[in-house]
């Protein structure tokens, strides 16, 4: 498995992105070019996503792997790297902390928690994603009005449109490997646990209005794995930090690799 990506600056330290679910490295894109005057970033599609390859697996142990090689093969040193990921990807930055320790300075989990998370609010769009008909689907339009029938939220649809591309025969297509990732919703939802916990710095970010992370969580099952965590709180936003928030997501970002 080698995942696509994409660099942006230079700088001694790096900053390792990973997007989340149904999502690509371009979610990331805008804060990334104001991190990369000051760093190093690395924008990453993870496995079944973006324009990296399809697997019939999609576990959080395989996509902890997936990123070891691409650390390994950017040469990215250990002491001056941070790995920050959302919802997902922060599950896959979690996973990778704790199976990799030595390949980090400090990791960025962004409004996701290692418990367990109930992927039935998917459905929806899963049911939306599966509704757009490519063998009559001619613009975004119609694939934005197939969408519609189960997504009301038209910046939720919009995020999905993303994944919209042309193949060669100039027909549409979804990046994502749709089959796939339906089949393994259980396996993306599951708990993240470990023997021995991840020791170095550590910085969870949640919107407010989210309810990824819970009060239970913040008191134990986060302090339980990352013990030298800090959770930082930004009040109007939703599951979306870094899209609703992303002045606030940078400067905690960039205060918290600074100081590492």
């Amino acid at each position: 498995m080698q995942l696509h990506y994409r660099e942006l600056g230079q700088g001694e330290r790096t900053l390792v992105i990973l997007h989340g679910l149904f999502g690509t490295l371009d979610n990331w894109q805008t804060l990334a070019r104001r991190w990369a005057e000051h760093y190093r970033v690395v924008l990453v599609d993870l496995r079944n996503h973006g324009r990296s390859p399809h697997a019939p697996e999609h576990t959080y142990e395989l996509m902890s792997e997936d990123v070891r090689k691409l650390f390994a093969q950017l040469q990215l040193p250990a002491d001056r790297t941070t790995l920050l990921g959302h919802s997902m990807g922060g599950k896959v930055t979690m996973r990778f902390a704790l199976d990799h320790p030595s390949y980090l300075a400090q990791a960025i989990v962004v409004d996701i928690a290692p418990a367990f998370s109930d992927m039935r609010h998917q459905d929806d769009i899963l049911a939306g994603l599966h509704a757009v008909d490519f063998t009559t689907c001619t613009s975004r339009q119609a694939a934005d009005d197939a969408l519609a029938q189960h997504i009301s939220q038209p910046d939720v649809r919009q995020f999905l449109l993303k994944n919209l591309y042309r193949r060669e025969d100039n027909s549409f297509a979804w990046r994502p490997n749709l089959a796939v990732l339906d089949a393994e919703m259980a396996q993306i939802g599951e708990e993240i646990t470990n023997d021995t916990p991840f020791l170095k710095p550590t910085l969870f970010i949640n919107g407010g209005r989210s309810n990824y992370i819970t009060p239970e969580d913040k008191l134990h099952g986060i302090p339980a794995l990352f013990p030298n965590s800090h959770i930082a709180t930004i009040p109007n936003a939703g599951h979306w930090v870094h899209a609703e928030e992303p002045d606030q997501v940078f400067e905690l970002v960039k205060a918290f690799v600074d100081q590492g």
